[in-house]
């Protein structure tokens, strides 16, 4: 099958060892990982393309199916339509849960033990086309939005690979149309999202945002006048009763914060604008003051 590809090489150079030609492609950013091997695979390449401005180009290449993996923009309806089959993508959620450019934050933060990979058509708005086919994961609880997106690539992969697999093969998956009932958003967290809520959160509530935000941008609270990223907490039940939600205290080298239903040890995180790691000693000698929750 001829394809003409946008977004990570990796995926591009796959379709290509299971022997589909790949025409051309498109490499959604300039440092990506697996460019140069992909200039070896295949003829032509180019970086952050403007699709628009090369539907002409790739129309002379008659391509069979338009594939998307992890291309960071819309991808342009003259674009699309140069597929003989369509265009298709792989969004890192089960559609139509999640939509939008950050599942992995959602789907942790809402505390779902389930998450997947959803093939989908491509169509004028994000992650609304015709759904082809999905595969499941479970969400171990300890991962954070890092670890989450890592465990979803293989998935991703594999399922993108079977379903042009099944377009060569003459046997197209069936395409159905999303439940609008169902849909829920996944926009980019705000900062009203991602500021630690003492007295309204559950400490679970706390360490799923925290996890769900982590390692970047993270989740945030005020220390004084230091602005506190905290990477990971964990709750805990032994804590000084007479701590009031969002009060803080040093107990054991740990710092612990009271919230609505209980308390959580503060474990890693960094200041403001700093990249440097804090790890839990460092964070027990920033709590000398108490928490504004």
């Amino acid at each position: 099958m001829r394809l003409a590809f946008v977004g990570l090489p990796l995926a591009a150079l796959l379709l290509a060892a299971d022997g589909h030609d790949v025409a051309w492609a498109g490499v959604c950013r300039k440092d990506a990982l697996g460019t140069r091997r992909l200039r070896r695979v295949v003829r032509r390449v180019e970086i952050v393309p403007d699709l628009a401005a090369h539907v002409d180009e790739v129309r002379a290449l008659e391509v069979d199916l338009v594939v998307s993996w992890f291309w960071t923009r819309k991808v342009p309806r003259a674009f699309r339509e140069l597929g003989r089959h369509g265009a298709i993508g792989v969004h890192p959620s089960l559609l139509p849960r999640w939509r939008g450019p950050d599942p992995y934050y959602w789907a942790i933060a809402a505390g779902d033990a389930e998450t997947g990979v959803t093939a989908h058509t491509l169509e004028d708005e994000y992650d609304t086309g015709d759904l082809l086919g999905h595969a499941a994961l479970d969400i171990d609880p300890s991962w954070d939005a890092w670890a989450l997106a890592r465990a979803l690539d293989r998935p991703s992969l594999r399922l993108l690979r079977r379903i042009v697999r099944a377009y060569a093969d003459g046997d197209g998956p069936v395409a159905r149309a999303q439940d609008d009932a169902r849909v829920t958003m996944a926009p980019a967290p705000t900062d009203d999202d991602l500021e630690l809520r003492w007295g309204a959160w559950t400490s679970d509530e706390v360490e799923r945002r925290v996890r769900a935000a982590a390692p970047w941008p993270g989740a945030f609270t005020t220390i004084g006048d230091e602005t506190l990223v905290l990477t990971r907490v964990r709750p805990t039940d032994d804590y000084p009763r007479a701590l009031a939600p969002g009060e803080a205290c040093v107990r054991d080298g740990v710092a612990i914060v009271r919230t609505a239903d209980g308390a959580v040890e503060l474990l890693a995180g960094r200041l403001e604008d700093d990249d440097e790691a804090l790890d839990r000693d460092a964070l027990a000698a920033c709590v000398d003051v108490t928490l504004v929750g």
